[in-house]
């Protein structure tokens, strides 16, 4: 036994040494002193329980009670923050108290008893953190709105749900009261199970058939009432078209006007493809519509020069407004500043032929270019879902980034002017209507993931056609869609200057007062770990990183804090709206990104070189940004995505890393708010903990909700899929998938059942399993 005490007493001078070193060298950084206190106590405490001496189980005794009251100091009753602190030194605290009949030979029965007073005292200080760290309870919903139409219970018809992109659906089958009696009904694996996976699909279902495609484009059509198949077409994409992720987040439905039910192609579906062209099949048959381009395919690509196989790719489900095809394509990020195009092309639903075509760089061109000239390059592009408004004749399109995310001095005036905005292009002219800008000059990456939601907002003076448009930054702005007026308020706020760029950056960023995602700026005290040392590490970095707060500039003398990070706040899997109750439904990322520009000359050493270069270093997964060239501007950029620990994989900041919230849509108030995503599968070196308690983690994917007030979602790390209470905020229902639920859910009725239906098909960087499954839910027939 005397041994084993040594022993911890080395362990105790080995934390010691640690905490001493590192704890010096944040103080010096200006950084909490704690560490190197506590690691001077420790180092004392190990020295004499080495020796066999009861004072040192005094020392620790006095050095957990003073670090009791620091955390306590220092975070409050933060359950999450107060992990790294108290754990670790309590499980050496229990070894401690395990060595006291070695250290104290007869056994001191006053210091046992008061030891064991002291023991109490935490345990009851256990409770009162669990205690104060229960949620909020939820407000009152709003009352509800007349408003307009949401989508028809029967049929999920569009990406969105309806053409209004409200992922509403008014079935109402399913409720609170049984939807603990939901069952797997059928499960349709598409065998498409590709390298750097990632399906995100949100199948159709129109009639009595469901429509979907996998993560390399294979279109399936499915019996709604089992999921059966009844016909597959395979375009066959090959994989060096992979771009990110192998990705397809939907498909679109189309009718032709006039046509005989019966003929063929009289309905279709029309997807994109990695490789960059526009699919178009018989609905009926999966057979593909020859009269639509050549042989029933489009090549977007054609115009764009000469393009690198994963440079241009569609992976969001193309917008059909007026019969016409709007489509973006997503180009590669961090390869070149002179990557393709990112044009925005509009195609005849019926034959495929292109019926307008914008490039903010050279508006003379509204179809093919001119022989010998290309559509611009590197211009800014829309990979995501756009919205129409068939009425107005409006597209709206949420824009990305010019190519090179991270560097700005090359841009031109027009890439400045439409980045990172969400356009109105007028069908009739091609042309842009009007834009809203969620930042200028942007380098951050913040690019508009989320569909906009049409909705009529309630105003003073009646209901107003609207949009809602959520950003990666946090904010929610709501916008009149006819001009793109923001109906709420709309603060310009002055934002950090310098980095890499000094005179590029802008001095304001667009705030709103409506409603903000986004949490507070980040302090050293919100850094996290599993023990005080990993927090430690995570300390000095914040000390020795660059940020001033929102919208940091680029650095390249430093790594520099980006929050939030790329994957938002609000991402691709956008909101969705109970438009009867008035309530939006927000899911979130809360996490920083810890990002550094790489001089060209040393990107180049590394074998950062871009797609199609022979130079190039393959990467399987990983984070996008992660050493990406931005060949052709003199930085590259690393990106640690999440920002996290060598070798644990723990992030640092502490938890919650996603939350889900309930937002009143006429005030924009927060009726709830909650962390999103157990840690059953996150732990450290990327062991599940198994702990089925709610962290709140990463999440890609968003909900669907019901007219009896359900909202479905999976989307985060932990695997499952669930039911929450949109009056609560509370989850009612459960299930774990076979694979990561990163997609969209969707719901329907057939034959007077309710189903609902999530892809699990996992993420590669979001680290959940892989799988190829569509799995449909309802209750027990009977």
């Amino acid at each position: 036994m005397s041994v084993m005490v040594r022993l911890l007493g080395a362990l105790l001078v080995l934390i010691g040494l640690v905490l001493g070193v590192g704890g010096a060298w944040l103080a010096v950084l200006g950084g909490s002193p704690y560490y190197v206190l506590a690691g001077i106590g420790l180092l004392a405490a190990g020295v004499l329980i080495a020796r066999l001496k009861q004072t040192g189980a005094t020392v620790y005794f006095v050095v957990f009670a003073l670090t009791l009251v620091w955390a306590l100091w220092e975070t409050g009753l933060d359950g999450w923050a107060l992990v790294p602190r108290l754990v670790a030194p309590l499980v050496i605290l229990l070894l401690v108290v395990l060595s006291l009949p070695v250290l104290t030979r007869r056994g001191s029965k006053p210091m046992l008893a008061g030891l064991a007073a002291f023991v109490v005292l935490v345990g009851a200080g256990g409770a009162i953190i669990v205690v104060a760290n229960r949620p909020t309870p939820a407000k009152p919903l709003p009352a509800a709105l007349a408003g307009p139409g949401a989508a028809m219970g029967a049929d999920w018809i569009a990406y969105g749900a309806s053409h209004d992109a409200q992922r509403f659906s008014a079935a109402a089958q399913i409720t609170k009261a049984n939807v603990d009696k939901l069952e797997r009904v059928w499960t349709f694996r598409t065998g498409d199970l590709p390298e750097k996976f990632g399906a995100e699909t949100t199948p159709l279902k129109i009639g009595d058939s469901v429509y979907l495609c996998s993560a390399m484009n294979k279109l399936f059509a499915l019996d709604a009432r089992d999921g059966k198949q009844r016909w597959a077409y395979d375009p066959k994409v090959s994989k060096d078209a992979i771009p990110y992720t192998a990705a397809c987040r939907g498909v679109t439905y189309f009718v032709q006007p006039g046509a005989a039910p019966d003929a063929a192609c009289a309905a279709r579906i029309i997807e994109g493809t990695l490789d960059g062209r526009l699919i178009a099949v018989d609905a009926r048959s999966g057979k593909p519509c020859a009269g639509f381009g050549q042989g029933g395919q489009v090549d977007i690509k054609i115009g764009m020069g000469k393009v690198v196989p994963g440079m241009v790719s569609i992976t969001s489900a193309p917008t059909i407004v007026r019969g016409i095809i709007v489509t973006g394509h997503q180009v590669l990020d961090g390869q070149k500043r002179w990557a393709p195009s990112g044009v925005i092309q509009g195609y005849d639903a019926v034959t495929g032929q292109m019926r307008f075509a914008w490039d903010m760089m050279a508006p003379d061109i509204t179809g093919l270019p001119p022989q010998g000239r290309t559509y611009t390059p590197g211009t800014p592009n829309m990979w995501t879902t756009a919205t129409g408004d068939d009425a107005l004749g409006l597209v709206y399109l949420p824009m990305g980034n010019s190519a090179a995310d991270y560097y700005s001095s090359l841009r031109r005036p027009a890439e400045k002017e439409w980045s990172s905005a969400l356009v109105a292009l007028d069908l009739a002219t091609g042309k842009p209507r009007w834009k809203f800008q969620t930042a200028h000059n942007d380098v951050w990456d913040y690019d508009l993931g989320s569909q906009g939601a049409l909705v009529d907002f309630p105003t003073a003076g009646g209901p107003v056609p609207a949009i809602i448009l959520p950003s990666k930054q946090g904010e929610v702005y709501i916008l009149d869609r006819r001009t793109g007026r923001p109906l709420t308020g709309v603060e310009e706020r002055p934002v950090p200057g310098g980095g890499g760029e000094p005179a590029e950056r802008a001095k304001t960023q667009p705030f709103s007062l409506y409603h903000s995602l986004a949490k507070p700026r980040l302090t050293e005290k919100d850094m996290w770990g599993m023990s005080p040392i990993d927090q430690m590490i995570c300390r000095i970095q914040f000390k020795r990183a660059i940020y001033d707060g929102p919208y940091t500039p680029p650095q390249a003398k430093a790594r520099w804090i980006q929050y939030p990070g790329y994957n938002g706040g609000s991402d691709w899997g956008g909101i969705a709206l109970d438009p009867r109750r008035g309530v939006i439904v927000a899911n979130y990322n809360d996490m920083p990104n810890y990002n550094q520009l790489v001089p060209r000359a040393v990107a180049d050493a590394k074998g950062w070189f871009p797609r199609g270069d022979p130079r190039e270093k393959t990467k399987a997964g990983g984070a996008e940004g992660a050493g990406d060239p931005q060949t052709g501007v003199p930085y590259a950029i690393d990106v640690n995505a999440g920002w996290r620990m060598p070798g644990t994989g723990m992030l640092c900041k502490r938890p919650p890393y996603g939350g889900i919230r309930a937002i009143d849509l006429k005030s924009g108030a927060t009726l709830w708010d909650r962390p999103f995503g157990t840690a059953r599968r996150n732990g450290p070196f990327g062991v599940p903990s198994m702990l089925p308690v709610d962290i709140g983690t990463p999440n890609n994917g968003g909900s669907a909700v019901t007219a009896s007030g359900l909202v479905f979602i999976a989307a985060a790390t932990d695997n499952l899929f669930r039911a929450i209470d949109i009056e609560t905020g509370k989850t009612v229902w459960s299930d774990v998938l076979p694979a990561g639920g990163q997609a969209n859910p969707m719901v329907y009725e057939q034959d007077g059942r309710q189903y609902v239906v999530i892809m699990a098909g996992g993420h590669h960087f979001m680290e959940t399993p892989e799988g190829d499954y569509l799995i449909a839910y309802a209750l027990p027939k009977g």
